[in-house]
């Protein structure tokens, strides 16, 4: 299955409905599912595989816990983050620095 894009102009409640549905079905039925997100903490949380691209290449692939990391994010996004553990699926999360109020 051939995914582009498929939480785009969701709330958050029902983007996690569409992609809990994704995952069970990956995983009950077996059903290989390609698609892109550009949200990287809910790639994270959902992909066994991610493909990173920049530039028109592909910059890096594997595993979230292999290849998220402050190093990946800056070269690939231009932005500046710390990663840690997302505490329910153990997988990276990414938080941007930006330039809000309270950014030291």
């Amino acid at each position: 299955m051939l995914l582009d894009e498929p939480t785009t102009y969701l709330d958050m409640t029902h983007q996690i409905e569409v992609l809990d549905f994704l995952f069970e079905l990956n995983r009950s039925d077996q059903r290989t599912i390609v698609m892109v997100l550009h949200d990287l903490n809910l790639a994270c949380r959902y992909a066994d595989h991610l493909v990173a691209i920049h530039d028109q290449t592909v910059a890096v692939q594997g595993p979230p816990e292999d290849i998220v990391t402050v190093e990946m994010v800056q070269e690939v996004f231009g932005m500046a983050v710390a990663v840690s553990e997302d505490p329910f699926f153990g997988t990276p999360l990414c938080i941007p620095k930006g330039k809000g109020r309270y950014v030291k």
